[in-house]
């Protein structure tokens, strides 16, 4: 089978399309035959090792441990192992791979069933590729982190990227009065995912304003202390974390020391479980109120593409990568 392999770090030099030997699966794994992957914030810190810090979590010191990336996929059931039970074969999927070794940048990869659940009815492969990690990490940022209430303000900081677009609909879900921020040429479209109000950043600076927020969800970085002035009296901030060291140093340590003298409280991090409400979302899309948004698809070919792309940081959306 074709898969991208990843055995240095870099960007687009070091991933090479390879013949690679079709996985076989286990007792309680199913074979899934990917038809789509997209490009996540996780992955891009697996194929460049940047910043430094994602080698010392285990990812591989000089060379990447993780041969074949690809968290996010969507496809459909080929195999099943003796023991699985909740699929078979001909069942449309998507999940997050993280958990189970990534591999979703080839033609067919062997996974757990946890890893998964059955692909929304009325979306693409494509479409469906680009939900679980972005829409995850949105959902359960707003809701355990965020501990989000109807009638709460909400601001999205980054409302047009691939958590963003997921964050404003959630919120909105939720019964949150949603402020987006985004660019000039993402207004409207951050207004058509339901956005009450939008803020142009590059013309106003929302933490100089007067308006305060209940809620901040941050998936675009600016100073955690620009942030605060921001927030109401009992506000929560929500970083979703980022591929820099300035994001985890605030993160990490600027946060946690904000928060100890109480009222307003800014959490920092990234703690996504993964794959939890998959079926929950599934529903979400399936009745209309969650949309994916897809700015960019490429072949597996051109994985390297999709990853300079994606690493410019000016996405609308989610990058797809189509792998059938």
């Amino acid at each position: 089978m074709k898969a991208i392999v990843c055995t240095r770090y870099g960007l687009t030099d070091n991933l090479e399309l390879k013949e690679v030997e079709k996985p076989v699966p286990r007792d309680d794994e199913v074979l899934v035959e990917v038809h789509a992957s997209s490009v996540t914030v996780h992955n891009l810190g697996l194929v460049t090792g940047k910043p430094f810090f994602v080698r010392l979590m285990g990812n591989g010191f000089l060379r990447p441990k993780i041969k074949i990336p690809g968290s996010d996929m969507a496809g459909r059931v080929e195999a099943t192992g003796r023991s699985a039970k909740h699929f078979k074969p001909g069942d449309e999927v998507f999940g997050d791979l993280t958990p189970c070794g990534f591999g979703a940048f080839a033609e067919y990869v062997s996974v757990t069933e946890n890893a998964l659940a059955l692909k929304p009815a009325n979306i693409s492969f494509e479409e469906a590729a680009a939900v679980p990690q972005a829409a995850l990490v949105a959902l359960q940022g707003l809701r355990e982190k965020g501990q989000i209430k109807a009638g709460q303000k909400v601001l999205i900081n980054g409302a047009s990227g691939g958590v963003g677009t997921f964050a404003v609909q959630i919120a909105k879900y939720l019964g949150a009065e949603v402020t987006g921020v985004c660019s000039t040429r993402n207004l409207d479209m951050v207004r058509s995912l339901g956005a009450d109000h939008v803020i142009d950043y590059t013309k106003e600076d929302f933490t100089r304003s007067a308006q305060r927020y209940d809620l901040i969800f941050a998936t675009a970085f600016r100073s955690i202390l620009d942030c605060r002035r921001a927030l109401g009296p009992q506000g929560i901030y929500v970083s979703t974390g980022g591929p820099s060291m300035a994001r985890i140093f605030q993160d990490m340590l600027i946060g946690p020391l904000i928060s100890r003298n109480g009222g307003k409280r800014l959490v920092g991090g990234w703690v996504v479980t993964p794959n939890k409400d998959l079926a929950f979302l599934k529903e979400l899309i399936e009745v209309g109120k969650v949309k994916p948004v897809i700015d960019r698809r490429y072949l597996l070919g051109e994985a390297a593409e999709a990853f300079r792309y994606f690493a410019e940081g000016h996405a609308r959306g989610k990058v797809v990568v189509t792998v059938r």
